[in-house]
């Protein structure tokens, strides 16, 4: 592989260098697969075949020709429909199912039937526990986390019949939700609907099929992932500003690194303990090695950077990269984004790949199941495999990048409104005064499909010069975070208004909220800054981005937020073009019943124009005219 192809695949030049080594040692990556694909189905990437009977797979003809119909009569906007609800419903399983998984800990933890885990964050139980409607007076803590973990075990099924957050929204976002139909009932069970509204034989009416399709996303991004976030940090804290690395140098060559992968920190955290053992630093120092090294890839990561300030190895696509160091004694594994390559690509070093979900066993690699009832001892048994491996890396195969670069992540919401002072009027004002023309999230993933990292790091830094703060969480974030766009510094590169206020705040331009799930602090900030002006969401300067996702929990995220009234920018077209209804109610239709739509537009300096202009249009019927604060001449 030519270095000018290497330098095509992606901007993190720590990737550049694993990716020659790659090359060198014919390891295939995300890249090389994506290409042995290539021509990749026409009909899938339109939206239009059909795979959900064994009558099919039945495929449409997207220039009007025979076959216009599958078997059973269904055309393009009904499969194209189908075939959207279905990726939602995956995505927002998928985030919702880590919800469960948090909410079941901290009862097992109230109980007293846990090992490592405690009730870190006691203010904030209260906090949450009182919008549940739990009584506090007189009770333990555990009594409090006990009966609110119950509250919320109940928000999964259908006795409820209502999602606890989603009462944080305006009163005229919730009025819209229930006129519309689309006000989230329980989690599971709208997911469930979506699966039994594209069975054969029943949803036949595009509309409806995607109005329930952002009903299960409602209950998925003002349910699963908040209570994710929200319980995680009552489990583990509430995360503030923290200083860190990022990129492949923060590996160590002295020392036995272990890298965690995937997205819930239950089983990180312990990791995290277990690597600070004396016992296991002790071993690790037998062994040769100067210590123990941890570092996180994907949304793990950022759980592990906001609470405990571990460093960031890298996002999505520098997963298999991380490996190809040669410098990995263990690569720890839960659940979601993870590639089926790592098996074959860990089994060409003296790297062990350690599964540790039921839900995401993979061939070929060690598996050590987690269970909350052991969860340091496993944990340590887990650190344990990887100290004893460190003696057999052949150093000769071991290529680390050099220069980290440094980030600050942790912006909670609570971290947001205590550096303005404990409530959100300064942000509000900065936005009146025009110094902060609005706000931009950029959210999702990495896709080989576009060249790594240059989108998020090229629509943050477009934004930012027009005074547009930048929230980000999960491969965003981190994408920006090497890009050196998480430090305070960088505020030199933001327009003279929000230069301003970074530097008055000692913030960066793009803050760091977050792992995936963390899209919830995103809609929490947004309410409550409508709230204070007594508007609408969709009334708000604020826009999201996901330039450059891939996966089903994107589509859930995507459609949440344009759901709550976010107007919404995807960097990769999704798989509906076989539609033209389909395609007209994403992003037209949609403004008329939710206040917001999609758009897509590949590349990332047109991206920036459309979340611009939409700001300013915003900002206009808001009557917010001023124009943006001039640079010094």
């Amino acid at each position: 592989m030519m270095k000018e192809e290497i330098f095509e695949k992606t901007i993190d030049t720590t990737a550049q260098q694993i990716l020659e080594k790659a090359a060198e040692e014919h390891i295939d990556t995300a890249w090389d697969r994506l290409e042995s694909q290539e021509p990749q189905c026409g009909y899938g990437l339109l939206g239009i075949c059909c795979r959900n009977c064994a009558m099919g797979p039945c495929r449409i003809d997207p220039f009007g020709n025979e076959p216009t119909r599958g078997v059973c009569g269904a055309d393009s906007d009904i499969i194209v429909a189908r075939n959207l609800a279905r990726m939602i419903a995956a995505g927002a399983a998928a985030h919702s199912d880590h919800g469960r998984d948090i909410v079941e800990v901290l009862h097992l933890t109230a109980e007293g039937k846990t090992l490592g885990y405690q009730i870190t964050d006691e203010e904030k139980l209260k906090r949450i526990a009182q919008e549940y409607g739990v009584v506090l007076d007189g009770r333990a803590k555990e009594d409090i986390a006990k009966e609110l973990a119950e509250k919320a075990m109940d928000e999964f099924g259908m006795m409820k019949n209502t999602i606890q957050f989603a009462e944080r929204v305006p009163d005229k976002r919730k009025d819209l939700w229930k006129n519309v139909g689309i006000w989230p009932r329980s989690i599971d069970r709208e997911i469930v609907e979506i699966m039994h509204r594209t069975h054969i034989g029943v949803g036949a009416d595009y509309a409806n099929i995607l109005l329930h399709g952002l009903r299960a996303s409602l209950s998925d991004g003002w349910g699963g992932s908040m209570v994710a976030t929200e319980f995680s940090d009552i489990l583990f804290g509430t995360p503030e500003p923290k200083e860190s690395l990022v990129n492949l140098g923060v590996l160590k060559e002295d020392m036995v690194n272990i890298i965690v992968h995937g997205h819930n920190p239950v089983l990180s955290e312990m990791v995290v303990d277990a690597c600070r053992d004396s016992e296991m630093i002790e071993l690790a120092k037998q062994k040769g090695a100067n210590g123990i090294n941890i570092a996180g890839i994907c949304c793990t990561a950022n759980e592990l950077l906001m609470r405990k300030g571990i460093p960031i190895a890298g996002n999505f696509l520098v997963q298999e990269l991380a490996l190809i160091t040669g410098a990995i004694e263990a690569m720890v594994i839960d659940y979601q984004c993870l590639m089926p390559a790592l098996s074959s690509t860990a089994s060409c070093y003296h790297t062990k790949l350690i599964t540790t979900s039921p839900k995401a066993k993979m061939q070929g690699a060690m598996h050590m199941e987690f269970e909350p009832e052991r969860a340091y001892e496993i944990g340590k048994n887990i650190v344990k495999e990887a100290v004893e491996n460190f003696e057999n890396r052949n150093p000769d195969r071991v290529n680390i990048p050099k220069n980290p670069v440094k980030l600050m992540g942790g912006f909670s919401t609570e971290a947001i409104i205590k550096a303005l002072g404990g409530t959100v009027e300064p942000l509000i004002d900065a936005i009146k005064e025009g110094k902060i023309r609005g706000i931009a999230a950029l959210v999702g993933c990495n896709n080989p499909k576009i060249k790594h990292d240059y989108n998020h790091v090229t629509l943050a830094k477009k934004l930012i010069e027009n005074d547009i703060l930048v929230v980000e969480t999960g491969c965003s974030a981190i994408a920006c975070g090497k890009a050196g766009l998480l430090v305070p510094e960088a505020a030199d590169q933001a327009g003279e208004g929000l230069k301003e206020i970074a530097k008055a705040l000692g913030i960066p331009p793009v803050l760091h909220m977050g792992s995936c799930v963390d899209c919830s602090r995103i809609l929490n900030v947004a309410a409550a800054i409508a709230k204070a002006l007594n508007v609408d969401i969709s009334d708000l300067p604020v826009a999201g981005a996901a330039p450059e996702w891939m996966s089903e929990k994107a589509v859930s995220i995507g459609s949440y937020v344009v759901a709550s009234g976010i107007y919404t920018v995807l960097g990769a077209i999704p798989p509906v073009l076989g539609s033209k209804n389909v395609t007209s109610l994403l992003t037209q239709g949609l403004n008329d019943v939710v206040g917001a739509t999609f758009a897509v537009e590949p590349d990332p300096e047109k991206e920036a124009d459309l979340i611009i202009n939409h700001i300013e249009e915003k900002r206009k019927a808001l009557g917010l005219t001023q124009p943006p604060i001039a640079a010094p001449i």
